[in-house]
Formats: structure tokens, sequence, C-alpha cells
């Protein structure tokens, strides 16, 4: 390689490097026979040059290029030229030249592609996987995981600038189930003994504070064992912190400052700070979900004043039980037929919703009817609630009707569904906010008890302190999610430090204290030596690259990520191992029913 090293990238050539000699090295993307002349395009992660073998040229350039097929790994030497007029190609960033070849050495040949390496490869998902080395030469990979690079490379320069200090926690840890399974490793020195693999760095950062490490972070990898849903991997990245002696508006401050510092690196483009506080109850009320996307303005609204007396009993029945009714207004959308409300129906019951009513707004301007669906029970108020809502005669109304939760989510769903369905979203637009006092507390029905709604070691609002165990379906957390464009980005909150209160909690969530010591002992233990009062956030970097790169799946700004059921179709794992290791590590697979 030492005589064919390259001297310039595929993208560095300019007019201004006319007449020089250089040397390429790259992948083939493109070759074109032209009567004798061929042309190749060289790509490496730089940029794309177009080469010519002139129908002159040696004539062992001209038997080679035949033989020259797509992703051959070339070095080649040539003399840079100006592209003929006309002939000049405005969307490369070396359009203006082509180098004259003079010299080719194929380094290594390609079988037949199994796709095309395109701006963005159409194979399908399990292919791509399958094939990732090549999947990842596409410009659209390249461009996306050099992003990555560039908001890691943000975030620890703006970290570091405000002393933060970076530290490693360990990987293989005690099993302290928190939520999803842990990945269990099993101890070879230790025979019947595990560690886990963290599912959160959470426990050592709240040690780290205790240790006198004021203002920590890491680029941490977790690992959750959790059943294939969503846009989940088994395991992920996420932008750790934590800080000592702070409020949550000193979080605030740090994380918008390297999300702007982040956007501006990455995509040159200016966030406006400070983000939006919204409480979690309004976020719910008025767009259905704790990370609601604000980029469109759909809006719930409050219908329980117009359901007493307007004999539609599954309304009346709702607000009976205590529930609530939540009407969206569509505008413009009353052509929409049966099979579109019944398909938004759809969205709204695999949210626990039992139906979704619906009516039209008709009629002219200041004489407003309401046709279709429910509208005859509601047919003598019209008017008035048309004026309530501000609707217009062609809108679609959208009610829900159940408990708070059920109804605000439900139709939540329906809105998002809609912003997608109509286009409402502006692409390449970020819109942040804060959902701040989250309840600590939500009841799980299945098991009759309650649990942490985030997790255990979250500071309970000082006017609560009090009454925790009183009434902790009312209590709210000093806890806060970072949410853009209809996505958790990160969550929060300010810890518990006192060891009496963490065993509060710990009693209302159901562990006993033999159960705590046990799973949470060394963290207890840690905070009898004087904890300071900290709190933290973690966002997730696979999360945040994807939401800037435009795309809606977290694979696509993973190098080598796994499929929903947890499988890497390029290396095959999961696999089984021999006997022999599993023999030194004192294990033996049982085997799995098959009812």
């Amino acid at each position: 390689m030492e005589t064919m090293k390259r001297t310039h990238t595929c993208g560095a050539l300019r007019v201004s490097d006319a007449g020089k000699s250089v040397t390429l090295n790259g992948w083939i993307h493109r070759v074109r026979d032209h009567g004798g002349v061929h042309f190749i395009n060289l790509r490496d992660r730089y940029g794309i040059t177009q080469a010519v073998i002139d129908d002159d040229a040696a004539q062992e350039l001209r038997d080679l290029a035949p033989t020259l097929r797509m992703e051959f790994c070339l070095a080649m030497e040539g003399i840079v030229r100006e592209r003929p007029e006309g002939m000049r190609n405005d969307a490369m960033t070396t359009g203006d030249i082509e180098v004259a070849v003079t010299r080719i050495e194929v380094l290594s040949a390609s079988e037949p592609l199994p796709f095309m390496i395109d701006e963005r490869s159409d194979a399908r998902d399990d292919v791509r996987l399958k094939y990732r080395y090549l999947d990842l030469r596409t410009h659209s990979m390249q461009r996306k995981i050099a992003l990555r690079n560039t908001v890691m490379q943000a975030v620890r320069e703006h970290l570091t600038s405000l002393d933060f200090i970076e530290i490693e926690t360990p990987t293989m840890i005690k099993s302290t189930p928190e939520g999803a399974r842990d990945f269990l490793v099993p101890s070879r020195l230790h025979p019947g003994q595990f560690y886990a693999m963290p599912q959160s760095p959470q426990l050592y950062k709240q040690i780290l504070m205790v240790s006198g490490f004021d203002r920590y972070f890491q680029i941490a990898h977790c690992f959750r064992d959790e059943d294939a849903r969503g846009d989940r991997q088994l395991e992920h990245t996420q932008i750790d912190l934590e800080m000592s002696f702070v409020s949550r508006e000193d979080v605030f401050k740090v994380v918008e400052g390297m999300m702007a510092h982040a956007f501006r690196l990455g995509l040159g483009a200016e966030l406006e700070t400070p983000f939006p506080r919204i409480p979690y109850d309004e976020a719910m009320n008025r767009w259905g979900s704790d990370k609601p996307d604000l980029r469109f303005d759909l809006e719930l609204r409050d219908f329980a004043p117009f359901v007493p007396g307007s004999g539609f009993g599954v309304f009346e029945n709702a607000l009976a039980s205590g529930g609530t009714v939540k009407v969206l207004v569509v505008p413009g959308r009353a052509d929409y037929s049966r099979k579109q409300i019944t398909d938004l129906e759809d969205t709204a019951k695999t949210y626990g919703a039992r139906g979704l009513a619906w009516t039209k707004v008709t009629g002219q301007e200041g004489a407003p009817s309401l046709e279709g669906g429910i509208g005859k029970f509601f047919a003598p108020r019209a008017e008035e609630i048309t004026r309530a809502l501000d609707t217009k005669p062609g809108d679609l109304l959208l009610f829900m009707a159940d408990r708070w939760k059920i109804a605000t989510t439900a139709l939540g769903a329906v809105r998002t569904r809609l912003g997608r369905d109509l286009g409402l979203v502006e692409p390449g637009t970020f819109r942040f906010a804060w959902v701040v006092d989250f309840p600590l507390f939500e009841f799980n029905q299945e098991e009759d008890r309650w649990e942490a709604a985030h997790h255990m070691f979250t500071m309970p609002q000082e006017q609560y302190l009090e009454t925790l165990e009183e009434d902790p379906g009312a209590v709210k957390g000093d806890l806060y999610d970072l949410v853009c464009n209809g996505f958790e980005l990160a969550s929060g909150s300010i810890r518990i430090h006192d060891p009496a209160l963490q065993k509060r909690i710990f009693r209302i969530v159901g562990f006993d204290e033999e159960e705590a010591q046990r799973r949470f002992g060394f963290l207890l233990e840690a905070f009898r030596y004087g904890a300071p009062p900290h709190g933290g956030i973690a966002p997730g970097l696979d999360r945040l690259v994807m939401i800037m790169a435009g795309e809606d799946s977290i694979r696509e700004v993973i190098a080598f990520p796994k499929t929903a059921n947890g499988l890497s179709p390029m290396d095959g794992s999961p696999g089984p191992v021999d006997e022999r290791q599993l023999a030194e590590l004192g294990l033996q697979l049982a085997q799995r029913s098959t009812e």
C-alpha cells in the first residue's frame, strides 16, 4: 500500500487541483462504458470522484476496465482535469473535475451484491441487518453515524466546559431489578452467583455524588432484557449525568445548553431556549400525552359541561363514575368517511378505549348543525357547543369518554395519528419541552399495589412529605422529562438522599426492610455518610440522533443494531455455546416445555 496510498479523499478534489497527479483509494460506486471510454465513480466516506479510462489509455488499463464491478476496492492514480462544459455535475461536490486514470490496483474484489449501495437502500430491513457492513457503506448510513459521532463530541465538549468529570461505572453489577428484566452473567469463580448488566448507572451515579464528584457524566451503554415492543433495543446508549447541590432548574439549564450545542454542531440549527415547562396534568389534558408533539396545534378539549341532560348514556355514565369526556376538533375534515373514522377508532382501542364517538359540523356560519354519529344528542345545543369549541362548518369532532387516563391517552393517540396522516408536521422542525410535576406513584390494578411511576429514588415534592402514606396517588415527584417531537428524550429527577425517606418510599411500593436491604443495601449504607442533595437526568443518545437525522427508528442510527426480537442476523447471535463452557460455569440447560 505504500506506493498506492491515497493522497486525497474522494470528496476533496476541486478545479484548483487540475493538473495534479493524485492517488485515490475507495470502492467502485458505478461503472459505465461509453463506447470504449470507461467511467468509474470511486467512493469513500468523504464523497465520490469520477475517474475516466480514456480510449487512448494504456492497453493494460483498457483490458482491466471491463472486469471492474461495483464495490471492488481500488487504489487509483491519475491526473486531475476539469470536466468539459456541459458535463459538469452540480449534484456532486467534485462535479467540476474528473481524474484521468494512469494506474489501477485492485485491492479487493467483490461478490455480486445482495442490494445496491445507493443513497438510501430499499432493501428489506432483515437483509440490511444481515449485510450491515454493506448497508453502512451507503451515504445515508455514513452521514447518520458521523452525526452520532458529532453529537457525542459536542456532549463531551459542553459538559467538560462546565466542570463535569467523565467517569465509567461497572458493566457487571449486582442484580437490582427496577423494571425490565436484567441480563445475567454467571460467575465462573463464584459458582451459582451472577452479575447483572446495568439497566442504567442509576445507583452508581448516586454513589458518586456521595463520593464528592459533584458533576459526573458518561456516555453509558445500558442493557434491558425486554420483550419485543415498539422501537426498542436490548442495548442502548444514554448520556448519563448527575449533579450535587442543585434544583431541577440547574439540571434544565445544563441540558438545554448541551442540546443547543449538539444541534448547532450537528445540524447548524439554533434551538430556542429555555424550553417550555409543562405540568404533567396539563400535557395530558391538552395533548393526551406526557410526551406531546408540539409541532402541530390540535388540542384536546373538555366536553363534560355539555353532557348533563343530553340523554347520551355513554357520556353521562362516564362522568357519573368519576371519568371524563374529551373532544378533539379536526378542522375541515367533515369529509372523513366512516371507514377512516373506524381506523381512528382502532388506534384508540389499542390504548384501552372502548370506542370513539364522532359527529360533523354542518350548516352555515352563524347557524351550525351537528350531523352524523352522536350529533342528534347534542343538536339542540349545536350553536353553544360550536361557539365554545371555536369550530366551523366542515369540521370533524371526535369524542372519548372513559377514566381520565384512558380517555386522554387514547384520544391523544388519535391526535398523533392525525398529525401524521394529515401532514401537519413540517419536516426539519424541533419542538422541545420539559414535562414536570409527574405523579410519584401509580396504582397497579393487576397486583393491587402502588408502584413508582418512574423509579424509587425520586424525591417527593416538599409539600407531600408529611402525607406520603395517607394518599400516595396525590403525591407529585420532583420528576421531569425532556420531550421533543412526540418522543421522550430524557427522564430525570431530584433524588432522595435521606435513608429514612428512602425506606418510606420502599414501604409504599411494597418492599419490606429485608427486601430493600437485599436489593439496595449498599446504596442505603452510603447514604448514612453525609449524602449531598443531588439530581440528574439521562437523555437517550440513540433517540436524540434519530430525531436529529429525521428517522423513525433508532436502528437507523446504531452501527450494529438487533432486530425487534433481539437477533443479530449478521453474526448470528444469540447462539449456542458448547458443553465445556457451560460446565466451567456450573450451568446445565433445562429443557423448556413445548406445551
